[in-house]
C-alpha cells in the first residue's frame, strides 16, 4: 500500500510538473506570437481609434443637429469622406505643388543651415555617396522606398476600412473580447474597456481639434513671415502635432530650415511663431476643447513615446501616446484602485473611485 501511495504521489507530481511546464511554454509562445504580430496589433489599435473618431462625429450630429441615431454613423462617415474629397479637389493641386517646392528647397536649406553652423554643405557629401553607390544598390533602395510608401498606403486603407467595420458594430467586438476572460471578470473588463474608450475619445477629439488649429495658425504665420509654400508647411506642422512632445519639433523643422535659406531674421521669426503657437495650443486651445484633460505626467508620456518608437518603429512613435493613455487607465483602475484599494480618479470616469 505504501509503495502504491508513493507511486501515485510520484505520478501526480510528474503530471503537475508537466502541466506547469506546458503552461510556461504556452505563455512563452503566446508572448512570442504577440511580438511577431505587434505591427498587426498596432494597426488594429489604429482601427479602434478610427472607430472612436467616427462615433464621436456621429454623437455630435445626434446632439447638435438632431440627426436620428440609427443614421448618424453613416452620415458622419459620408460627411468626413466628402470633406476629405473636397479638400483634395480644391487644394490638392496647390498643396502637391507646394510639397514639391518644399522638397526641392530642403537640400539648399539644409546646406544654408549647416553653413551657419560652420560645418559646410552637407548635401554635396550625400550626392557623392549616392553617385559612388552601385546602380543595383540604388535600384534596390529606390524599390525599397517605393515599397515602404505602398505598404504605408495599404496600411492606412486597411485601418480605415477596419475602423468602419468596428464602428458599425462595436458591441460585437467588445463582447468577443470580454469572453476571452473568465466569467467572474466580465464586469470588470467591460468597465475598464468603457473607461479606456472614453479616455481615448476625449484625447483624440481634443487632439484633432488642436491639430487643425495648429495647421491654420502655422499657415497664417508662415504666410505673414513670407515663407514659400506656407500651406504645405502648415499642414506638416499640424499633422506632426499628432505626436505629443516630439511632433511639434519635427513639424517645425522643415519651416525653420527653409527660413534659414532666406535669412537668419526669417528663421528667428519662424522659431518665435512656432513657440507662440505651441504655447497657445497648450494653454488656450486644449483647455477650451477638452472638458477635463487627461493628465498623464509629461515624463511618463515622453518615455512611453520613446519606448514605443524603439520597440515598434514608426507605428510605435505614432501610437505611443494613445497606448500610454490606455495603459494609464489600466494601471489606475485595475492596480491602484482594484488591487491596492487607493482612492484615485481614472481618466474616462466622471467620479472618484472608492476603495474596496
Amino acid at each position: 500500500m505504501d509503495d502504491r501511495d508513493r507511486s501515485f504521489r510520484s505520478l501526480t507530481g510528474d503530471a503537475d510538473f508537466v502541466r506547469k511546464t506546458l503552461i510556461v511554454l504556452g505563455l512563452g509562445l503566446m508572448a512570442l506570437l504577440l511580438w511577431k504580430l505587434s505591427d498587426v496589433l498596432l494597426l488594429a489599435f489604429g482601427a479602434v481609434l478610427v472607430a472612436i473618431l467616427l462615433h464621436a462625429a456621429a454623437d455630435a450630429l445626434v446632439r447638435y443637429l438632431r440627426v436620428p441615431e440609427r443614421w448618424s454613423l453613416m452620415i458622419a462617415s459620408l460627411v468626413i469622406f466628402a470633406l476629405f474629397l473636397a479638400i483634395i479637389t480644391l487644394f490638392g493641386t496647390q498643396v502637391r505643388a507646394q510639397f514639391s517646392n518644399v522638397v526641392e528647397r530642403l537640400p539648399s536649406a539644409i546646406d544654408n543651415f549647416s553653413k551657419h553652423l560652420g560645418v559646410g554643405p552637407i548635401t554635396d557629401d550625400l550626392s557623392e555617396i549616392v553617385n559612388n553607390a552601385q546602380t543595383s544598390s540604388m535600384a534596390a533602395r529606390l524599390a525599397g522606398i517605393g515599397g515602404a510608401i505602398l505598404n504605408g498606403l495599404t496600411d492606412f486603407i486597411l485601418v480605415v476600412i477596419a475602423g468602419l467595420y468596428i464602428a458599425a458594430a462595436p458591441r460585437l467586438y467588445e463582447k468577443g473580447f470580454i469572453k476571452l476572460f473568465p466569467i467572474r471578470h466580465h464586469e470588470r473588463v467591460e468597465s475598464t474597456l468603457e473607461a479606456s474608450g472614453k479616455a481615448l475619445r476625449l484625447w483624440l477629439t481634443s487632439q484633432l481639434i488642436a491639430m487643425a488649429c495648429v495647421a491654420v495658425l502655422a499657415t497664417i504665420a508662415f504666410w505673414l513671415i513670407g515663407l514659400p509654400s506656407a500651406i504645405a508647411l502648415g499642414l506638416i506642422a499640424g499633422l506632426a502635432d499628432f505626436i505629443p512632445f516630439l511632433g511639434p519639433v519635427l513639424g517645425a523643422l522643415p519651416a525653420v530650415l527653409i527660413a534659414f535659406s532666406i535669412s537668419g531674421e526669417t528663421a528667428l521669426w519662424t522659431i518665435v511663431a512656432m513657440i507662440v503657437i505651441q504655447q497657445l495650443e497648450g494653454n488656450v486651445i486644449f483647455p477650451l476643447v477638452a472638458r477635463s484633460m487627461i493628465s498623464i505626467p509629461p515624463a511618463l508620456a515622453l518615455f512611453a513615446i520613446l519606448i514605443g518608437s524603439v520597440l515598434f518603429g514608426g507605428l510605435g512613435l505614432i501610437f505611443g501616446f494613445p497606448l500610454a493613455v490606455v495603459t494609464y487607465v489600466l494601471v489606475k483602475k485595475l492596480y491602484v484602485r482594484e488591487t491596492l484599494g487607493e482612492r484615485t480618479e481614472v481618466p474616462g470616469e466622471g467620479e472618484e473611485a472608492k476603495p474596496r
